[in-house]
């Protein structure tokens, strides 16, 4: 039975919202044994739910993680977080600038227990700068960064990617790269360190092709006008005759032959792909003729063929699809849709995914097993569970 690439690995989390669990989520798929420290529960319905509702077991995030109940007001709670952050690896926490050291949890205390962990601050602006100590969400973050305002269609509102780039590609994903090259750092000069993650660098980080295309004069600061931001008629999404939307990646021109081939129209006399004066008439014409189909036809046609179309699906969809099926990039449990930890690994595959623990473990029985300083087992990966379809 795997136990992950990250198998060993003691992580320390200060319960947060946002993308912290992610990156919590994302270590402990890989195998490492991650404690979450959350306040006491007052209100036991509620005990250690998350700030947006969310009951435990339906807070996929907190899966394959242990979580103890501390109060961080209290000198003893305190104290217990520091011999839990002595025996660990890995440190994080996401609070404000300055609210973690106020505790008497911050980096100088920690590392000062144990030099050797990694602490990772996960932010949205970062510690330092004028907007470090600024409340925002993932809106403001990809805003700041100069990504929000591309996203939009030509002549409209820039429209917010849920909070899937900043939070969890910019925030989640950038801090667990981080933390994760820090450990292997440490691991050779026995030195940790602090790893300040921001979602504005994170997502910043990302536009770096975007970036190299701009400087070339090849993409324009002008929204929805470029080849990949809907502007270019052969790649964007279309309405089919029942409402349903096919999505359209005809970039190179031997697929956008493919692709008008298989229109089933006389599109001799259609405007040519690199004519930039005649997208509008040549968006047009293709979506008049994807409307003449449905989803499912014109999914038909395209099935196996280099034309770079994809139906448009739900989440259910998804996850029922046979290529998805197989490659396994969700599970059903207890009635919720888990997404498969990623990457794959050929020799030391991710934990089996597992419904959220609900309620609490004793810190002291915690505390035990890893002030020995062995290999710190991860929570028992639960029996196999066969993939199920909606």
């Amino acid at each position: 039975m795997s136990r992950g690439p990250l198998a060993g690995v003691r992580v320390v989390v200060l319960a947060g919202m946002g993308p912290v669990p992610v990156t919590a989520m994302m270590l402990a798929d890989m195998g490492a044994r991650v404690v979450r420290v959350a306040r006491p529960a007052h209100r036991p319905a509620r005990a250690l739910s998350s700030t947006d509702g969310l009951r435990e077991g339906c807070d996929l995030v907190n899966r394959g993680v242990e979580t103890v109940a501390v109060d961080l007001k209290s000198e003893d709670g305190v104290a217990t977080v520091l011999r839990l952050a002595a025996a660990a690896d890995i440190f994080l926490e996401g609070y404000r600038p300055g609210v973690a050291d106020r505790l008497g949890l911050g980096p100088a205390v920690v590392l000062d227990r144990n030099p050797a962990v990694v602490y990772a601050r996960l932010t949205g602006y970062g510690q330092t700068g004028p907007l470090a100590q600024c409340a925002g969400h993932d809106i403001n973050y990809v805003a700041q960064s100069g990504v929000l305002h591309a996203l939009a269609r030509s002549g409209e509102a820039p429209r917010p990617p849920m909070n899937l780039l900043g939070d969890y590609a910019g925030g989640a994903a950038i801090s667990a790269f981080g933390i994760v090259c820090a450990l292997f750092e440490a691991r050779t000069s026995g030195q940790g360190q602090v790893v300040d993650a921001a979602m504005v660098d994170g997502v910043a980080l990302l536009t770096a092709k975007i970036q190299g295309l701009r400087a070339a004069g090849l993409f324009s600061d002008e929204p929805g006008t470029n080849w990949i931001d809907s502007g270019a008629p052969f790649y964007d999404t279309y309405r089919c005759a029942d409402g349903r939307y096919l999505a359209v990646g005809a970039l190179e021109p031997d697929f956008y032959r493919e692709f008008v081939v298989r229109l089933d129209a006389d599109v001799s006399e259609w405007p040519d792909q690199d004519d930039r004066a005649r997208w509008t008439q040549l968006r047009e014409l293709i979506a008049a003729q994807i409307g003449s189909k449905t989803q499912a036809q014109w999914t038909t046609v395209y099935q196996g063929t280099d034309a770079c179309v994809t139906p448009v699906l739900t989440f259910d969809e998804a996850a029922n699809h046979p290529h998805n099926l197989e490659r396994g990039l969700f599970q059903r449990l207890d009635g919720a849709l888990h997404p498969t930890p990623a990457p794959r690994f050929s020799r030391t595959p991710a934990r089996t995914v597992s419904t959220p623990n609900e309620g609490t473990v004793d810190v002291e029985t915690v505390l035990a097993s890893w002030d020995t300083r062995s290999p710190a087992p991860s929570p028992a990966d639960p029996p196999h569970q066969e993939r199920t379809t909606s």
